[in-house]
């Protein structure tokens, strides 16, 4: 299990603001957003994740162990950007999770076609939403563990 004390390194791709901040606000209730960062678009989602663009300074003694990915976004899609993470032997290891309103079969076979951890759908009642996000938080943080 994850050291409590250890620095967790999650990226939130979302470009809706509510969800973001119910996501945000979910994860830091059990502690799990002490280093939580939120991009808006696929686009900046690869420059953090690749450490180019506005992140090419990102340091690297944290490594990224979460990344939780919606599909429909501005500037790249989400399927994209799940494509380019799990196409790179750097990156391929990083567990990415979908958290998406797409209840669309084809979404998710793509999604599982390419390499995804798992497929969540958003529930729309917040208590809901919280709750989903606090289990997948705590299962993929503290309970599953991912090679250094």
């Amino acid at each position: 299990m994850a050291d409590a004390f250890e620095e967790i390194e999650i990226l939130l791709v979302e470009d809706t603001a509510a969800d973001a901040e119910m996501t945000m606000r979910a994860l830091r209730k059990f502690n799990l957003g002490n280093r939580l960062h939120w991009v808006q678009d696929g686009a900046e989602a690869l420059e953090f994740v690749f450490r180019t663009g506005a992140y090419a300074r990102r340091r690297a003694e944290h490594p990224l162990r979460l990344v939780l990915l919606d599909l429909k976004l501005p500037k790249l899609d989400g399927i994209e950007v799940l494509r380019r993470i799990k196409a790179d032997a750097e990156t391929r290891a990083i567990p990415v999770v979908v958290m998406t309103s797409s209840r669309e079969e084809r979404d998710m076979l793509e999604s599982y076609s390419l390499g995804v951890n798992s497929y969540v759908v958003k529930p729309v009642d917040f208590t809901d939403f919280a709750e989903t996000v606090s289990k997948v938080g705590l299962y993929w943080m503290l309970t599953n563990r991912v090679p250094e």
